[in-house]
């Protein structure tokens, strides 16, 4: 397994070691002693998977009282995967960072800290992702940011997204109290 820093301390390339042959391929995507052993020590309480067809862009959640680490895996499809430091004190507040998660190309994970606001775009006809997460989800204390926010500036692969309302009334940045 290899773990690939990003400019965001927190913010985390994994790819795991795949062994393949003209079966197929096997590869693990979660052993707590060899994650620990790179640094991941969060208590994984929940896992998620999620579908959403072409074009669909979800984001930027977050939690609010009790931020969550996540594991990301692309199990079907392609996506561009990004996240925005809403940890009011780090020095990368505000930033953001993106990657490719393809399954068809090559198995990769990210993993992220609590304290990261977290959205994806599909670029395939469909994809499938796997989330663990170390907090479960409580919708009364969700967070979001605009997906859009001039200020963060992420750069999506695209522009004509198919955006729930909700997450394209989040608020910018800059209108958020951080506490």
């Amino acid at each position: 397994m290899e773990i690939i820093q990003t400019p965001l301390e927190g913010f985390l390339l994994i790819e795991p070691d795949v062994y393949e042959d003209d079966r197929g391929f096997f590869l693990e995507t979660y052993r707590e002693e060899r994650y620990n052993q790179a640094g991941i020590t969060d208590k994984f309480v929940q896992e998620n998977h999620s579908r959403s067809a072409k074009g669909v862009l979800r984001g930027m959640h977050f939690q609010i009282q009790k931020p969550q680490a996540q594991i990301v895996t692309v199990i079907q499809g392609k996506i561009f995967d990004a996240v925005v430091d809403v940890r009011k004190n780090s020095r990368t507040f505000g930033k953001w960072h993106g990657v490719i998660l393809d399954a068809n190309t090559q198995q990769r994970q990210v993993y992220m800290s609590p304290g990261f606001a977290h959205g994806f775009c599909v670029l395939s006809d469909s994809a499938d992702l796997h989330y663990k997460a170390s907090g479960q989800y409580n919708p009364d204390d969700e967070g979001g940011l605009n997906w859009s926010d001039p200020q963060i500036g992420i750069a999506w692969p695209d522009s004509d997204f198919h955006v729930k309302q909700r997450d394209k009334n989040f608020p910018f940045l800059k209108e958020i109290d951080f506490g």
